[in-house]
């Protein structure tokens, strides 16, 4: 709250700072140093601060315009739909101003931080610190990734550097194969750097300072990036898989869901998870289960839909199509599921990746034969993964149901797992084309040509403060700035 000041106050406070000032010139450069104004931010303080603003960035953000999950990502992918504002995200249309505040804010409340945190605490500051450098390169890479999978080709190797010694207030785009092998190669030095019994960290409000656990997210996201980038850069990635599953010491990756590397949401604000505060303290009911997640999960007894739903009046599990009209889409309240609990509690998680994520992929590297490995197992794991992940097993038939290890069959419950996770899920639908999404409604009004989108357009205020490069951008993308224009890790 903001203190409220009456007029003798702030007068009297002036007078005196007018005295003070006029009899003490001989140190006015001390004086005027506050100390509630420090020049420069030390990384315990940077750390919390990026990873909070990048997770409820990703997982949510309360407010409107902000929400790049739920009012797009988990919307293309059909774990959510709308029963109002069906032009905010479920019928493709995409707000400008959406697009413009989660691209500044990736950039500026993310990748600004952490940078700080890699030239505060590199070899060659003033104050080195391996373990901080390594888990804000973590970080500053998986948030890139995310930029990256959403735009395509981003300002990469200038960004960031409008308070270098020589800035670069207009950076140039990189293609996104040149992205990747810059993240490839950064989460490799970052294990390197990420030293276990290592100068300590503090500030870690994802792995409370345990540094095997971020030596794990760094090599399971590795694993990601390079699965991701496999049907492009195929020898490359196969190195790398290679290198990663053949020493499990210097390289360890996830090994139970303890090492998930989700935001422990807490019961005091602002930490709360993000879909409490838009739907619970917000009093938001926007969003109701998709048909298309409701149908598959309940045709195979898939348990965990308790989990990510709560039944309707009549104690089922229901949701309704989406891009359906607003006048249409109302009808289903008293029918369709709203979201579980356990996904809107105060201290719900934000995960950011997964155990089980990580037995899909290489299921994935299996069947294609970039790994070596049991693929059918991987498969399994990762399914058992996801259930014990909310404390469940799966039923008895749930293997059979779910069908033989296959690359659909696995990315169908690779898409399952990442219900909350809308932007990896969007990635991998655009990446592999599964799972196969039933035809939309007749009822159903969507815009961008009736194509489920393929990337975001950059925002305007690139246009206006960074054309050449954006332009020079777009064109690296091989189509049109739109959202029809397929990425370069795109399959089909």
């Amino acid at each position: 709250m903001k203190n409220i000041l009456n007029h003798k106050t702030i007068w009297m406070t002036a007078l005196a700072g007018i005295l003070t000032a006029s009899s003490c010139t001989k140190d006015f450069d001390e004086m005027n140093v506050s100390p509630n104004s420090p020049t420069a931010i030390g990384p315990q303080y940077l750390l919390p601060t990026g990873i909070e603003t990048s997770i409820d960035r990703y997982w949510g953000h309360r407010d409107r315009f902000e929400r790049i999950n739920i009012d797009a990502a988990e919307l293309y992918v059909q774990h959510l739909t709308r029963n109002i504002y069906s032009n905010e995200g479920d019928d493709y249309t995409v707000s400008p101003a959406l697009l413009s505040n989660n691209w500044k804010g990736f950039f500026n409340e993310g990748l600004l931080n952490f940078q700080r945190i890699i030239m505060q605490t590199n070899p060659e500051s003033a104050t080195p610190n391996a373990n901080y450098e390594g888990v804000a390169l973590v970080m500053r890479s998986w948030v890139f990734s995310l930029l990256t999978d959403m735009y395509g080709a981003i300002p990469y190797t200038d960004a960031i550097k409008g308070t270098a010694m020589e800035p670069v207030y207009t950076p140039k785009y990189d293609a996104m194969d040149v992205v990747y092998a810059g993240l490839l190669n950064d989460l490799k030095l970052a294990n390197e750097k990420l030293t276990v019994g290592g100068p300590a960290i503090a500030g870690d409000i994802l792995y409370s300072g345990d540094i095997l656990k971020w030596k794990k997210f760094a090599n399971s996201l590795r694993l990601r990036l390079a699965n991701r980038q496999a049907a492009k850069k195929s020898a490359e990635s196969k190195a790398i898989m290679a290198e990663i599953l053949a020493d499990a010491t210097k390289f360890p990756v996830f090994t139970s869901n303890a090492d998930n590397a989700s935001l422990k949401c807490t019961t005091v604000l602002p930490s709360n998870n993000e879909w409490n505060q838009i739907l619970i303290q917000g009093g938001r009911t926007d969003w109701n289960i998709s048909k298309t997640l409701a149908d598959k999960m309940n045709a195979m007894g898939d348990t965990r839909i308790a989990v990510y739903a709560n039944p309707n009046k009549d104690g089922l599990y229901q949701g309704h199509a989406n891009g359906l009209p607003d006048a249409i889409a109302t009808s289903y309240l008293a029918t369709s599921s709203t979201i579980g609990t356990a996904f809107t509690k105060a201290d719900a998680p934000e995960v950011i990746m997964t155990f089980a994520e990580l037995k899909f992929i290489l299921a994935e590297a299996a069947l294609d034969g970039d790994i070596t490995g049991d693929a059918k197992k991987f498969y399994q794991d990762g399914i058992t993964a996801s259930f014990a992940q909310y404390g469940l097993t799966p039923p008895a038939d749930y293997f059979t149901k779910a069908g033989a290890a296959s690359k659909e069959k696995v990315l169908e419950q690779k898409w399952i797992s990442l219900f909350g996770q809308g932007i990896e899920a969007w990635v991998e639908w655009r990446r592999t084309g599964f799972p196969v999404f039933p035809a939309p409604d007749p009822r159903a009004v969507l815009n961008n040509g009736g194509i489920l989108p393929t990337r975001f357009n950059y925002p305007a205020s690139e246009y206006s403060l960074n054309q050449k490069a954006v332009t020079e951008g777009a064109g690296l993308n091989g189509g049109a700035d739109d959202m029809k224009t397929k990425l370069w890790w795109a399959e089909k």
